[in-house]
């Protein structure tokens, strides 16, 4: 959980097998990139001085727990819940998010029946006040429209809960958007969706269909942030753009500024970074961003998870900077 002045935002994570180098060079503890072998959506949350990473595999959800980031996402840990046969939400179980909500934990998954174009987002609720569950199936969450929908993720704003998600306009496969909707509780949604993001810029539209997906609220001090992921995932150019939230309402798509450029893409040797969550250091000095990225050029889906330190700018936009080369020591997350 993060809570910055007026935002709460739960995050957690998918992740794998661990394969971080981490090593002690006198004081100064180090790790390099990938911090697991295999993975995608990766999504952690800190509680109670531990972090958690929830994941998809095998047809289950799963929670794991560790004292530090690079231990948690690992696959390894609970498996939390598995969805029975023959329903609509028990295939393709998509990008998990754990959140803690007013003291109960909830996990938000996208699920279909093995048809892609059936895909809606579904919340579990927790039966005890454990993070690795047990877990209540509780039902589809979804507005009026009830189109296709995944990357469901909860934005709290001036003690109001908000769903932000990535779905079609329509009926077709033609293009992934961003929308918001206000909540009623953390299991429903109340009004209808508002469009706050599209595909328009050329680094968002590389491969059709066009997308907008994985949308992730991130912080910092008084701002408000989306980082998203653009560009199909199966393309080496899959990056993450940025909202920023100017107006008083998050429900108005004029309250977003889109900034034009990605503020985290592909190098010579990193490609596809995507699909990111953050989390501070264990000692709560830093900030970082957890993502996943291809193996190799031209892997598509063949991901891993990997992490890094991010800044801050004198305007307060998040510093992401470039995904830093496998392979490449760098210093771990203070603790």
């Amino acid at each position: 959980m993060i809570l910055r002045g007026r935002i709460l935002a739960g995050a957690v994570q998918t992740v794998m097998g661990l394969s971080a180098l981490v090593v002690t060079a006198g004081s100064q503890t180090t790790l390099t990139n990938p911090v697991a072998p295999r993975g995608q959506d990766p999504w952690v949350i800190r509680d109670g001085g531990l972090y958690y990473y929830c994941y998809s595999s095998r047809g289950r959800i799963w929670v794991n727990q560790a004292r530090t980031i690079q231990e948690a996402v690992q696959y390894d840990g609970t498996a939390v819940w598995q969805p029975e046969r023959g329903q609509p939400y028990s295939r393709e179980l998509w990008a998990p998010e754990l959140h803690k909500l007013a003291g109960q934990w909830y996990i938000y998954v996208a699920a279909d029946d093995g048809r892609n174009e059936n895909h809606r987002m579904y919340v579990l609720q927790s039966q005890t006040t454990d993070p690795a569950g047990p877990y209540q199936f509780k039902g589809k969450i979804a507005d009026a429209s009830d189109k296709w929908a995944i990357d469901g993720t909860v934005m709290q704003y001036e003690e109001r809960l908000y769903f932000i998600w990535s779905g079609w306009e329509g009926d077709e496969n033609v293009q992934q958007n961003l929308y918001i909707a206000a909540m009623k509780d953390p299991l429903s949604i109340e009004g209808p969706r508002s469009l706050i993001s599209k595909p328009e810029y050329d680094w968002e539209k590389i491969g059709q269909p066009l997308v907008n997906e994985g949308p992730e609220v991130l912080v910092h001090e008084d701002d408000v942030f989306i980082i998203y992921s653009a560009s199909g995932s199966w393309t080496d150019h899959y990056c993450l753009g940025q909202l920023r939230l100017v107006g008083a309402d998050p429900l108005d798509p004029n309250a977003w500024e889109k900034k034009k450029t990605p503020v985290f893409a592909s190098t010579a040797s990193v490609f596809a970074p995507g699909h990111a969550c953050f989390a501070k250091s264990p000692d709560g000095t830093e900030d970082w961003i957890i993502y996943h990225a291809a193996r190799d050029q031209g892997a598509g889906w063949n991901r891993n998870v990997r992490m890094q330190r991010f800044t801050w700018d004198a305007e307060g936009n998040p510093c992401l900077g470039y995904p830093v080369a496998e392979g490449l020591e760098i210093a771990a997350p203070s603790e």
